[in-house]
């Protein structure tokens, strides 16, 4: 197959990356990588989606996976895995034979592996420049729901119209399910029976990165995770707090003891992202020196100073991405001709081990088996997002009163932008079309209300 072609494919099935931002997959297919890399680095506690799919479709997805490589004609194909998985690394290993010049690389069970920039350094031994991207040092990276997906839409010609995510947290049954993109929290919920506290918060994602969404909220490309906790959890309770109140309070007791630079896993790298520095310079109006905030540009948002290493419980994350934010706001952009230091010599023992996080979070006993069920839930409507990735949203098809089959086209990708279709998840009837999503009625729910 040509490049073309299998841009062209990825395209139309509205491939996304699988987690994080939502990139969209086809944007990543470019010659000038010459090593792809793998990502089975759950990267978040109590995530489990990643690991099962690939110890269960392990032939498939290095099937595909292998199948990129030789399309991109790249000289390295690494398969990057925590070691820490063992079912699922020998369902790799089983299988290994088959595919020449696979390469398996067993990753460290720390936070935050799964990062591009903190797994290309693992997996080659090289950091992507700081404000830069991992094609521009010859890498692509795809995670493992991705590399499914692409093959589904190869062998079989199926668009994107479903999810795996993991249920987790306060409810009987933690488990891993398999749902119609659009679906509604509190319908996904039931497959994980009974939530146990009067009180419960959702969290959609990991809860390092997550947000917290009402049980209305509804399922995407990139959901991962849905975490159910006790409102008065104290995870909860950081992600609720006012960020005004955070930075009064971080004027008032932030104490420069530099353990969020230090632990800071960019900063380890040799990125030039001090998290102490910019508390320092934000929390006392000084401004005489504006590398501190014009190097938030450089931070991944990964939480680790404001829920690992800040001994003060301070939110050094969250104004940070304020402030970066307010500069992206302003037509600023990251200056892409700024040097990586070497890494530094005590990253070795500054790694963050996952059941540590865990614990620190008060996750523990959360983290607790979660099967996978492959069978596809069914709900009575879904509410399909028109921008579910990175760029610009689909411009929609249909109409309200339209007949829809599950693959069929809703939305059109916008012509000559950086973006991706969207398709029906569900057989049934459009009932709305908004400007930011479709809804759309399963077809058994509306015959058995008639």
């Amino acid at each position: 197959m040509e490049l073309q072609e299998l841009i062209g494919i990825v395209k139309e099935s509205g491939v996304a990356g699988a987690g994080g931002a939502g990139f969209p997959t086809y944007a990543k297919l470019d010659k000038r990588a010459e090593a792809i890399i793998l990502n089975c680095a759950e990267c978040e506690p109590l995530l489990k989606v990643h690991r099962q799919l690939l110890e269960k479709h392990a032939y498939e997805i290095m099937e595909t996976f292998q199948f990129i490589g030789e399309v991109l004609e790249a000289k390295r194909r690494i398969i990057g895995v925590k070691e820490a998985y063992k079912a699922t690394v020998n369902a790799l290993k089983g299988n290994l034979s088959s595919f020449q010049g696979l390469e398996l690389k067993l990753l460290p069970e720390i936070y935050p592996v799964g990062d591009e920039v903190v797994l290309i350094y693992e997996a080659l031994g090289f950091i992507i420049p700081p404000g830069g991207i991992p094609i521009e040092k010859g890498v692509a990276v795809f995670n493992v729901e991705t590399v499914y997906n692409i093959y589904k839409a190869l062998h079989f010609g199926k668009p994107v119209t479903s999810k795996y995510l993991t249920i987790a947290g306060e409810v009987t049954r933690p488990v891993t399910v398999h749902v119609p993109i659009g679906m509604e929290v509190r319908e996904v919920l039931k497959a994980a029976r009974e939530i146990t506290v009067k009180n419960p918060v959702f969290i959609m994602g990991g809860p390092m990165t997550g947000s917290l969404v009402t049980s209305y909220a509804v399922v995407t490309k990139t959901t991962n995770a849905i975490l159910v906790l006790d409102g008065d959890h104290r995870l909860v309770k950081r992600m609720q707090s006012d960020i005004s109140i955070d930075m009064k309070r971080a004027m008032s007791i932030c104490c420069q003891c530099e353990m969020c630079t230090d632990l800071c896993p960019r900063n380890l790298l040799g990125h030039p992202i001090s998290p102490h520095m910019f508390m320092r310079m934000a929390t006392s109006g000084v401004t005489k020196d504006l590398s501190p905030f014009l190097d938030t540009f450089y931070c991944c948002s990964c939480g680790v100073c404001e829920l690992y290493a800040c001994p003060q419980d301070l939110s050094p994350r969250r104004l940070i991405t304020q402030y970066k934010n307010g500069l992206r706001s302003k037509g600023l952009a990251p200056d892409k001709n700024v040097q990586s230091k070497e890494p530094l010599s005590a990253r070795e023992y500054r790694r963050i081990p996952m059941d540590r996080l865990t614990a620190r979070l008060g996750l523990a006993e959360y983290n607790k088996e979660a099967s996978l069920c492959e069978t596809r839930l069914t709900p009575p409507q879904v509410k399909i997002m028109l921008s579910q990735h990175i760029g610009a949203k689909a411009v929609p098809l249909v109409k309200k009163g339209d007949q829809v089959e599950e693959g069929s086209l809703l939305a059109k990708a916008q012509e000559g932008k950086l973006s991706l279709p969207v398709h029906a998840s569900i057989t049934g009837e459009v009932t709305e079309v908004g400007q930011d999503y479709i809804i759309i009625q399963n077809s058994n729910e509306r015959m058995q209300a008639l």
